[in-house]
Order: C-alpha cells, then sequence, then structure tokens
C-alpha cells in the first residue's frame, strides 16, 4: 500500500513538472505581444537617444551593438553566452551596451559581473531608449550603423539557447554590416519579437 503510493506521488510530480516545462516552453515560444502604445521604428531611421544616456551610449567610429537584458527574463538568461560570445568576437570592432530592462535597483557592476565580459561595457538603464529604438521585448539585439541609423532589430536565434547556428540572427546581421550588405534581408522569424516583455509594457 506504502509503496503504491510513493510510486503515484512520484508519477504525479514527474507529470507536474514534465507540464511546468511544457508550459514555458510553449509560452516562450509565442510572439511577444504588441504594446497597445508601441510606435515602429523603422530600419534606417535615424535614432535618437535621450539625453540622460548621451554620454553613456558609445558612439563612434564603429557600429554600436545595444543588447536588451532583463536578469529576471529566462530568455535573457538563456541567451547570456551567446552575447558573451559576441562581445569577445566583435569586441575590437564594434561598440558593446547593455541596456537594462527592469525596475529592480541592479547595479552596473552586478550587471558587469554576471556577464564575465573580458572588460566592462557600458550599462545603460533609461528604458526610453528601448523607445527610440522600437524594441519591447527581452532579450532583444538592436544593431547601429556609424551614421546613427537603426541596421537591425530583432531576435538572437530562433531557438531561445541560441544553439542553431544556421538562425544565428543577431551574429548574421552584425557580419553583414562590417561587410556593408545594406542589401541583406532576414527570415521574418528574426524580425518578430519573441520573449518576455518588459517591464513597463502594459500587454
Amino acid at each position: 500500500m506504502r509503496k503504491g503510493l510513493v510510486i503515484g506521488w512520484l508519477t504525479c510530480l514527474l507529470v507536474s513538472i514534465g507540464l511546468i516545462f511544457w508550459y514555458s516552453e510553449w509560452k516562450y515560444n509565442l510572439p511577444t505581444p504588441i504594446p497597445v502604445n508601441y510606435h515602429p521604428v523603422t530600419t534606417g531611421t535615424r535614432i535618437n537617444f535621450p539625453a540622460s544616456e548621451a554620454e553613456v551610449i558609445p558612439m563612434g567610429k564603429r557600429p554600436l551593438f545595444l543588447h536588451f537584458f532583463n536578469p529576471d527574463c529566462p530568455c535573457s538568461r538563456f541567451n547570456m553566452p551567446h552575447f558573451r560570445s559576441l562581445v569577445q568576437e566583435y569586441g575590437h570592432r564594434v561598440n558593446f551596451a547593455i541596456v537594462l530592462m527592469t525596475d529592480k535597483p541592479y547595479t552596473a557592476r552586478e550587471i558587469q559581473d554576471r556577464f564575465n565580459l573580458p572588460y566592462p561595457i557600458p550599462v545603460i538603464k533609461d528604458s526610453l531608449v528601448a523607445v527610440a529604438c522600437g524594441v519591447y521585448s527581452t532579450p532583444q539585439a538592436v544593431i547601429i550603423d556609424t551614421a546613427e541609423k537603426l541596421f537591425y532589430r530583432g531576435n538572437y536565434n530562433r531557438n531561445r539557447y541560441c544553439s542553431d547556428d544556421k538562425s544565428s540572427y543577431a551574429r548574421i546581421a552584425l557580419e553583414g554590416l562590417l561587410r556593408n550588405n545594406y542589401k541583406q534581408t532576414f527570415d521574418p522569424l528574426a524580425l518578430k519579437a519573441y520573449g518576455c516583455q518588459l517591464p513597463t509594457c502594459t500587454q
């Protein structure tokens, strides 16, 4: 009798874990709902950053790669090793910055330590940067060319663990910009936002 109860309890536990995992996978494979007050920003638009961040954002003679990151978003956490690899590979040719999308009081140092990068990169805390770039979910990549115009805004990968090299969208976009390939086209999955809604979104 006791053995049967234990087996039944373990079975229920395994089924519950499986359902939670399935729900999580299903939820984060759906496109992120577009906020009611969303204003799209098209490719080629000149990006005007908030005055409060103008000195922090590393614009210059290099392209700029913005990583929109929420420490509490599972998709953002899965994405961290991939973003670290991009910094390590392209950091000598591209300026990188992390845009922190959370209401919690994380410091720049805490975020930099989480990524364990070879050198510290700027951490931006103004949510208006997301508005300027047309971002409403995390993780998202934004690439801005040396003319300060939007070249790419979209996903890192169709796989939230960033393990599919063929759909490494952000890396492909970055390579294209570095080759001055402005005629590059992207899979629709690259440009439709997936992941976690931003803390400031109401939908």
